[in-house]
């Protein structure tokens, strides 16, 4: 960094600089305009993308739509945010369009997960009854309450299921293309964060529907109660990100606590399940799985707020490794967890009465 008239002069990555005193889109000093296109470093920023100092080079300042729209293509420090949870995306859709063409449980969504040797096996075991065929005995217990459950049984509403999936996917392409277009102008990066926070809220809500739905689907009152009181909880959450105050980076703790005071309220509905079905190992199987999924997200969270590692050395996680694409992959790793614990819990619906078929 040299400075020229008293004004910080970057150097862009592939050599050329930019003074940190003019904005990306104006005219310069010798009367040519700069090039929108180039990646520039923070202190060429305008305020509003000012959002980490210690990401210190790789960014795009108010390019073009179309450009914007083909940097998903190339390398810069939105890069891995991007397809983080545009991989995730598609995950969710392919697993809305099994569950749309297949019986949804988990035996036919995660079969590959539980089944070790082909079909042969998993039929056999099903047949029989037996997990023995696991040398593990975490994987026993698991396959053995798959087996317990996977029956025929009782039909359900999977509608809640569907929820979740819709909740997650609108979560994951709110993120993908609030990270890919908010670097635009003032005005995008306003709406583009609001709708990734948005985003966020519609996910923890909808992720509450598939477990409060089938626990206390026999208790139409508690389910009704749970369910109302984590949608009013996610408007107010959504309300409150609405201000154009919180969007800075001083408000990142904030942010980020109110996102995990949504998703620790389960909590509450999660004591009343084990109390009511302490004795049901498929139940506490999936209440593991949903213990995982909170452990996930509150590191995912950690590392959101402390800004680790990128704190420790500025500029050496630009591109690759910063805290945020780390918080994007515990996003989506509490999300697949979620989503097996959801399963189980419709798997144990199907199989223990009394279903209240008025609630579907």
């Amino acid at each position: 960094m040299k400075r020229r008239g008293g004004k910080k002069i970057s150097k862009l990555s592939n050599g050329e600089r930019v003074d940190s005193g003019d904005r990306i889109n104006n005219v310069t000093k010798n009367g040519q305009k700069l090039d929108r296109r180039k990646l520039v470093k923070y202190e060429a920023l305008p305020e509003y993308l000012q959002d980490n100092e210690f990401i210190r080079d790789y960014y795009r300042c108010e390019w073009p739509l179309k450009d914007i729209a083909l940097s998903v293509f190339s390398w810069h420090n939105e890069t891995l945010n991007i397809w983080t949870h545009l991989g995730g995306f598609v995950i969710f859709v392919t697993l809305t369009a099994m569950s749309l063409t297949e019986k949804t449980t988990v035996e036919n969504i995660f079969s590959g997960i539980f089944r070790p040797t082909g079909d042969g096996q998993w039929m056999t075991m099903k047949k029989n009854g037996s997990a023995d065929s696991f040398p593990d005995s975490y994987a026993k217990h698991i396959s053995k309450s798959i087996l317990d459950v996977s029956g025929d049984g009782y039909e359900v509403a999977i509608w809640p299921w569907f929820v979740f999936l819709g909740g997650a996917m609108s979560c994951l392409i709110c993120s993908t293309v609030s990270h890919l277009f908010a670097c635009h102008s003032l005005r995008f990066s306003l709406f583009f964060w609001r709708l990734d926070y948005a985003g966020i809220s519609i996910m923890i809500v909808c992720s509450f529907f598939c477990p409060i739905y089938y626990i206390f689907c026999s208790q139409p009152y508690w389910c009704l109660f749970y369910l109302s009181t984590i949608t009013i909880f996610g408007i107010l959450v959504i309300i409150t990100l609405l201000s154009p105050a919180l969007f800075s980076g001083r408000f990142r703790s904030f942010r980020a606590t109110l996102f995990l005071a949504m998703g620790f309220s389960g909590l509450i509905p999660a004591t009343h399940a084990l109390f009511l079905h302490f004795n049901h190992p498929q139940v506490l199987v999936a209440l593991g799985y949903e213990i995982v999924m909170g452990l996930l997200y509150a590191t995912g969270a950690v590392f959101y707020m402390t800004r680790f590692p990128e704190r420790c050395k500025p500029g050496a996680f630009d591109l690759v490794g910063h805290s945020h694409q780390i918080f994007h992959v515990f996003v989506v790793a509490a999300a697949l967890a979620h989503c097996v614990a959801s399963l189980l819990i419709m798997d144990w619906r199907r199989g223990w009465p009394p279903y209240n078929a008025g609630m579907q």
